[in-house]
């Protein structure tokens, strides 16, 4: 093993506070050739980094996982790796659904210096309760990391459910859940049955200022990609018990993070591309955006940035 991997497994128990606030989903630049652009993918890290991310999430949903190559996904983890240089917690998408793949995505992510795994629902197969547990298990014995469940349903079609998710989490390598099921009373209903310290996420930015509110963790967040000064003093607001601003901050975010949600990750490589951060480029069978989207999405920015600063302090 790496002599990163090393250090965490020697620093566990993981109280797990790094897994808070807006944790960036980052997407994968491509280049004319359709090869990952390193440096545009390097410069999106050094970026989070420096707005104070303290974890990046890489080759997942909005890297378009499911159109990279095993070795594309393990480049993503070196570069990431390599540009933080532990100032951060490198999240690594591994998720499949197929069992041995994800097993085999899994030890890669590792040796290639991943700090913990984000492992997904298997899609289509539409399992039992009781073999999405087991292909669960089999990814938490692939690696000696922490595992981060993600849920859903809505590219998954079969959900996580609360019992399962109980059951899987009385394992301590499981860390945390990603929950995209929009479902802010989970957090309710499930906070007494989970260990205390296993981190509670949402997915979509939409509700995240709810979530938190309500006792979640963090976000593993779109729209940070874009704001990430801005979403950081909405987590700090809320930790200082100041809601009002949060709500405000959240407010100016939510028209563009839903216009990011309705084409993603299309909309989000236009927005970063507009920046001047990376090219719009995306992977068959996504596309990139029609002239009336990308409008919607140059105005929605426009709205937020006259007071960006001032409101991000």
């Amino acid at each position: 093993m790496t002599s990163n991997v090393t250090s965490i497994a020697a620093s566990r128990p993981d109280s797990g506070e790094w897994l808070s606030g807006f944790i960036p989903d980052l997407p994968t630049p491509f280049n004319h050739r359709d090869d990952i652009d390193t440096e545009a993918f390097g410069r999106l890290c050094e970026r989070q980094i420096a707005a104070g991310a303290t974890a990046l999430v890489v080759g997942e949903t909005a890297g378009e996982s499911s159109t990279l190559e095993p070795a594309e996904r393990t480049q993503l983890v070196r570069i990431a790796a390599r540009v933080a240089r532990k100032r951060v917690r490198i999240i690594a998408g591994a998720g499949s659904n197929a069992t041995d793949r994800a097993v085999t995505l899994t030890a890669a992510a590792e040796a290639a210096g991943a700090d913990a795994i984000l492992s997904v629902v298997p899609y289509y197969n539409k399992p039992m309760p009781q073999g999405m547990a087991a292909h669960f298990r089999a990814v938490a014995a692939a690696t000696t990391l922490p595992v981060i469940l993600h849920d859903i349903p809505s590219r998954t079609v079969k959900g996580l459910a609360d019992e399962t998710l109980v059951e899987i989490a009385a394992s301590p390598q499981f860390m945390g859940l990603r929950d995209g099921s929009g479902d802010i009373g989970r957090l309710t209903r499930l906070r007494s049955r989970l260990p205390a310290t296993f981190r509670m996420l949402t997915g979509d930015d939409t509700i995240s200022l709810a979530h938190l509110a309500a006792g979640g963790h963090g976000c593993i967040s779109t729209v940070a990609n874009l704001a990430p000064d801005l979403c950081v003093a909405v987590a700090r607001h809320l930790r200082a018990g100041r809601l009002h601003q949060a709500r405000e901050l959240h407010r100016r975010l939510t028209p563009l993070a839903t216009l990011l949600e309705r084409d993603h990750p299309a909309a989000l490589k236009f927005a970063l591309a507009l920046l001047g951060f990376m090219q719009p480029a995306t992977r068959l069978p996504i596309v990139q955006l029609e002239a009336q989207a990308k409008a919607e999405i140059a105005q929605a920015m426009t709205d937020i940035a006259d007071d960006y600063l001032a409101e991000a302090k």
